[in-house]
Order: structure tokens, then C-alpha cells, then sequence
């Protein structure tokens, strides 16, 4: 049974599923869509959804709240370039949307092991 388990271990151990998410989301940021497995992509979209929500958040607050979740994000992705681009950029897009900032498209089924594969992208309003 699977009661209270969260999170999908697609085939790897601990670190580097971290190491998987934290690659793909930098990706995700960085050119606003990336192309991967369908399994992938369900595993980093909340979290890429919840980084927005808290870079949009932060953007009413005083400046101790702004430093404060740039440095959450900082310590989740580990690029500064990324981390400029998500406040600069990305967030101020979405400050009228409440959510479902990211939408999948899906593209077929994968030559070599028949792996659904989707385009996970950042949607444009």
C-alpha cells in the first residue's frame, strides 16, 4: 500500500533524484520549456509551481522578505542567474494568476523505450 508516501522515485536513489529535480527546474526557468518523460515532468511541476508562487509573493513584501526567499530559492536551485531571472522576470508575468503556471503538452511516445514524453512548459498569458 501506498498510504502517505509522496513523491515518485523514478528509478534512482535519493541524491539524485534531488540532483534530477533541481537541474530540470533550472532548465524549466531558463528556457521556459523543456522537453522530458511524462513521470519527470508531474515530479518537478509542483515544486517549479510553488518557487513562482514564493518569488510572486515576495514581491509585495518588504525587502528583509525579499532577500529572505531569494535565499530559499537560492538554497533550492544553486544558480543565481536562475534565481534573477525567476524574480525579474517570471514572477511579475504571473502576478495576476493564481496558479497553474505551467502546462504540459503531450508529444508521443519515445523511440527507443516507448517512454511518454511531454512538453512542460511556462504558460504565456
Amino acid at each position: 500500500m501506498r498510504h502517505r508516501v509522496s513523491g515518485k522515485k523514478l528509478g534512482r536513489l535519493k541524491d539524485d533524484r534531488a540532483a534530477l529535480r533541481r537541474i530540470m527546474i533550472k532548465q524549466l526557468f531558463d528556457h521556459e520549456r523543456i522537453e522530458t518523460t511524462r513521470a519527470k515532468a508531474e515530479a518537478i511541476r509542483g515544486q517549479a509551481e510553488r518557487l513562482i508562487t514564493l518569488a510572486k509573493r515576495s514581491a509585495d513584501g518588504e525587502d528583509a522578505r525579499k532577500v529572505h526567499a531569494r535565499r530559499l530559492v537560492m538554497a533550492r536551485l544553486g544558480n543565481a542567474e536562475t534565481v534573477k531571472k525567476l524574480f525579474d522576470d517570471i514572477a511579475p508575468r504571473f502576478a495576476n494568476r493564481n496558479g497553474g503556471y505551467t502546462r504540459m503538452h503531450k508529444m508521443g511516445l519515445r523511440q527507443g523505450d516507448a517512454a511518454e514524453v511531454v512538453l512542460l512548459e511556462l504558460v504565456e498569458d
